[in-house]
């Protein structure tokens, strides 16, 4: 397959080396002179551990050269690779500039081709840059709007810096973004013989998986070392604590609490998190990342508030008040924390929880509600029923069994579905205005 990658850095040329390893033949743009210059010499680009040989080989071999020509590259190949630069500027935001300069580039070379052209962005980017900018931009060029002779697709990278080529060839997945349009076989061509799991998602999706692994990354390296100052202070072994916390697939290392839905609650993670976070004051620790997780589990609370809110409506019945379906643990139940605002702004408020009895609760449990919802007992209603018939807006706050029977209900036309734990995401009644509370 002919392949044209434009911008040379370190994915570029990263790319480059290993699809012409593979078989490809590779025209490496650039606007920088040199780094053609040593791409033509089979000389590497950037630093990278075994990228010298890789680039000397396939060059010698004449599946990779490269060239400042745009026109040429979308002439003399049929399908395109973006991997150009978006720095930081000093605020933080991206600096699209070279992203914005390749595609017009693009789009005046697709602007002179009548054969089908293929444009994959590669470089990273935030959700709606291909749709709102990118895509616009070469429509604008070119003359033509996208479907007309070229389609465009989003493949986020996960290569990382000295080892790049090993991870090209041995990726965790391969995620290509694609808006309504069939994946062509052009596009899986360029992983053939990768054996990796193979995704084809929304743009959008792609473009956030990125920025969502990196953020990942960042948050666990953080974590680490918070943990690990406060180990040491401690005298606990740092990375015999962590070694044996990555051992729990179950919950730790797992899909297990990377689901998107309502706070968190409970007898144990507040407390424990206060806890150690006190603890390390008591030592002199600064641990920011680990003291901002019970803030921003209460910003999540408030999100909920605003979705509530937002409806005009002032009949509200909540569905569940324990943490989580299976219980009756109301202390820390974020539902709980839900219900008290709820009040505090004057919401007429229902609840149902089949588990919750106020009659059986005892010692802690009940200790801690009436002291949060003195007035509870004249707030909960003995049937789901009730609620429903009740509320002009109803909030699922937990996944009870009981809850699902809300997918064959008959709405009224004013009542709107608060969902936060994804219970009823693509099965709301029709007709129901639905709201996730992230999704």
């Amino acid at each position: 397959m002919k392949v044209s990658i434009f911008g040379l850095g370190y994915v570029g040329a990263v790319s480059a080396g290993c699809l012409a390893k593979n078989g490809h033949h590779v025209l490496g743009v650039d606007t920088h002179q040199g780094k053609v210059d040593h791409i033509n010499a089979g000389e590497s680009p950037i630093i990278e551990d075994g990228i010298s040989n890789l680039i000397s080989t396939v060059v010698r071999e004449g599946r990779l050269r490269a060239t400042p020509d745009a026109g040429e590259a979308i002439a003399e190949t049929e399908l395109s690779i973006v991997c150009v630069g978006t720095p930081s500027a000093p605020n933080g935001k991206l600096d699209l500039s070279y992203l914005a300069s390749v595609s017009r580039d693009i789009g005046c070379a697709l602007s002179k081709k009548r054969s089908l052209h293929t444009v994959v962005v590669r470089s990273t980017v935030l959700p709606g840059t291909v749709e709102e900018q990118v895509i616009p931009i070469l429509e604008s060029s070119c003359g033509r709007k996208v479907g007309d002779g070229y389609r465009v697709f989003y493949n986020p990278e996960f290569l990382r810096e000295g080892t790049s080529i090993a991870d090209f060839f041995a990726p965790p997945m391969t995620i290509v973004g694609s808006n309504g349009v069939d994946l062509p076989d052009i596009v899986r061509e360029l992983y053939k013989g990768i054996d990796a799991p193979f995704n084809v998602v929304p743009i959008r999706v792609a473009e956030m998986l990125k920025y969502s692994s990196n953020a990942f990354h960042a948050l666990k390296i953080s974590f680490a070392n918070e943990i690990g100052r406060v180990a040491k202070k401690l005298g606990a072994d740092s990375h015999l604590v962590m070694d044996l916390v990555c051992q729990d697939t179950k919950l730790n290392i797992s899909k297990a609490y990377l689901r998107p839905g309502f706070a968190f609650g409970g007898s144990c993670l507040p407390k424990d998190l206060r806890a150690l976070t006190y603890r390390a004051r008591e030592l002199d620790v600064n641990v920011p990342m680990l003291a901002s997780i019970v803030p921003s589990n209460n910003v999540h609370v408030d999100e909920a508030l605003g979705i509530v809110r937002g409806t005009g409506k002032r009949k509200v019945g909540l569905l569940g008040l324990s943490f989580k379906a299976g219980t009756d643990d109301l202390r820390e139940s974020p539902l709980v924390t839900l219900a008290e605002k709820l009040i505090g702004k004057g919401f007429d408020l229902r609840i149902f929880d089949p588990l919750v009895n106020l009659d059986r609760l005892v010692g802690a449990n009940k200790t801690y509600i009436l002291r949060e919802i003195p007035h509870i007992s004249r707030l909960m209603a003995p049937a789901l029923s009730a609620v429903l018939d009740f509320a002009e807006v109803i909030v699922i706050g937990n996944t009870s069994q009981e809850f699902k029977a809300l997918e064959t209900h008959k709405f009224h036309s004013e009542q709107a579905l608060i969902d936060l734990v994804g219970l009823l995401k693509g099965k709301a009644p029709q007709g129901v205005a639905y709201h996730g509370v992230c999704w």
